[in-house]
């Protein structure tokens, strides 16, 4: 276990305050799970701040703030803390090749222009098409490395697919529902129906809400609100049969 300890020194003009951007000092502290702990030497810290430390949100999305400027046009940019999803739409293949490959040149130039680096392992791209159409051949490169092509994506906990069926977003949701369905079958003969109510609505209804607006009226829908008509008769102790209204 690696372990990195940091150290401020006091700032020159105020002797009450602790600089966040200057003046640090790291140094990495291994445990091999004996008492033999082994320290590195110290070094400065030269760009970023403290991992933990309370102004790194503020700062990061100071620091970013002009990105979406730089891809902006002819894009549409969404950015929520240190994850960032580009959309790009055009009728014409080889126009859309085009706006891709100049959009992921601007974004490289920025990175280096910022001292950072694209995450490869953690970033790909995916194409949305309706079923029936053929999907476009493209390869797209940053600093002469391939970004990998995917067929789903999370986006804000939703699981999007290329052709946006909303089956695999379905499918992970009733597992999570199942879960729910068996928690709460093991402890209602020990709770009354108050608390279990309060247990599905917590537990069960948050999950089902979440993202109905754009999975609602998918075709698999149905397995998820035949989940919930056997959580409201396992509540309410019913028969198979009986009406959940």
């Amino acid at each position: 276990m690696s372990i990195c300890e940091f150290y401020g020194f006091r700032g020159k003009t105020n002797a009450l305050l602790w600089s966040y951007l200057s003046d640090r000092h790291q140094r990495v502290l291994t445990n091999n799970g004996s008492s033999n702990i082994t320290f590195s030497e110290r070094g400065k810290i030269k760009h970023g701040v403290p991992q933990g430390s309370i102004l790194r949100p503020l700062l990061f999305l100071i620091y970013i703030n002009d990105l979406p400027n730089i891809i902006a046009d002819p894009s549409k940019p969404i950015l929520f803390a240190d994850d960032t999803s580009i959309i790009i739409t055009n009728l014409r293949p080889s126009k859309f090749k085009e706006v891709i490959n100049n959009i992921i040149e601007n974004i490289n130039d920025w990175f280096r222009g910022n001292s950072l680096s694209l995450n490869f392992d953690k970033t790909y791209f995916l194409q949305f098409r309706p079923k029936n159409s053929h999907q476009i051949s493209i390869k797209i490169s940053c600093d002469n490395k391939l970004i990998k092509e995917t067929k789903n994506t999370k986006f804000f906990g939703l699981d999007t697919g290329s052709s946006l069926s909303w089956k695999n977003h379905i499918d992970q949701t009733m597992f999570k529902l199942r879960t729910a369905c068996y928690a709460i079958g093991y402890v209602k003969h020990f709770m009354s129906q108050d608390t279990l109510r309060t247990i599905y609505f917590s537990y069960f209804h948050s999950i089902l809400l979440y993202g109905i607006i754009f999975w609602g009226n998918s075709a698999y829908s149905s397995n998820i609100f035949n989940i919930k008509k056997m959580i409201i008769r396992i509540i309410l102790n019913a028969r198979n049969r009986d009406s959940c209204h």
